[in-house]
């Protein structure tokens, strides 16, 4: 039983709580603006509650053989969950967290501290002003998982943000992005578009319920220039509590079916989810 105080604080971009989960000792959920944002138990980091969260580390399992070191640049940062997962499931690695809001890196590394010798460097700094920073061909895998609020800001939607995460990865690199939409996806496929002039490889993880069409959902998008093991992806994803599917090649195709990629002066936020799709009570 977790008997923890919830915490809660005003940070850079809104109120940050951190509650602690009554059923498991040492586990957290943040909210920002009553948002979902990250779960950790620190006491087993490879449970990753959050289904997106579960799917955005499949695809971390079967970039490389298991236990390889990689080299993650993670953009947003929220309580550091998949940083704590890639730093427990593949000890050795480096990686770096870029998070705007510095207030909220405070709060969580004074309340849920990184293990000692985790590899995890922390950066306070706006996601694609850091990645236009960073040096060519220096990450294995880039993850986005950036919201403003509830929704994905603007300008990490465009092409000259491609081509930013494009140049960041080595050839072998993978781009994913944790993205949130509903029929008739009109920001979604624009993303896809936008990525496929970059990569030749693109896949997308969503429940059927979402791809349907039947409800506001979040979406992974992988980009790569290789190949991916998507049978193994496709098992993972299937085997979930709430299953997902896997699309790629063609399917992905027929599904950007004449979207346009994004420009800078065109570029708007993701959509903002209806009442209660993210919320909690």
């Amino acid at each position: 039983m977790n008997e923890s105080i919830p915490v809660s604080r005003t940070v850079d971009h809104g109120i940050a709580k951190l509650m602690p989960d009554v059923d498991r000792e040492r586990a957290w959920l943040l909210t920002v603006d009553g948002a979902p944002q990250s779960y950790v138990d620190l006491d087993e980091p490879t449970h990753l509650e959050f289904e997106y969260a579960r799917r955005l580390g499949h695809v971390l399992d079967v970039v490389a053989e298991a236990a390889r070191t990689l080299d993650v640049v993670h953009l947003g940062g929220g309580a550091l969950t998949l940083p704590r997962y890639v730093a427990a499931t593949r000890p050795g690695s480096r990686q770096d967290v870029v998070e705007a809001d510095a207030g909220l890196l405070e709060l969580v590394v004074e309340h849920l501290p990184l293990p000692a010798g985790s590899g995890v460097a922390l950066h306070a700094a706006d996601a694609r002003a850091w990645l236009e920073a960073a040096p060519d061909d220096s990450a294995d895998v880039v993850i986005a998982d950036v919201f403003g609020g509830s929704r994905v800001p603007a300008h990490l939607t465009t092409l000259a943000y491609a081509r930013e995460a494009e140049r960041v990865l080595r050839p072998g690199g993978v781009y994913l992005a944790n993205l949130a939409d509903a029929a008739p996806f009109g920001f979604l496929r624009s993303q896809l578009a936008t990525f496929a002039e970059y990569f030749a490889e693109l896949a997308l993880i969503a429940e059927p319920g979402v791809l349907r069409g039947r409800r506001f959902g979040n979406a992974v998008l992988v980009a790569s220039h290789r190949p991916l093991d998507t049978a193994a992806l496709a098992r993972r994803a299937a085997a979930d509590a709430f299953p997902a599917r896997v699309e790629h090649g063609a399917a992905v195709r027929e599904f950007i079916a004449g979207a346009r990629p994004v420009e800078d002066a065109d570029a708007v936020p993701s959509p903002e989810p209806p009442d209660g799709a993210f919320g909690i009570g």
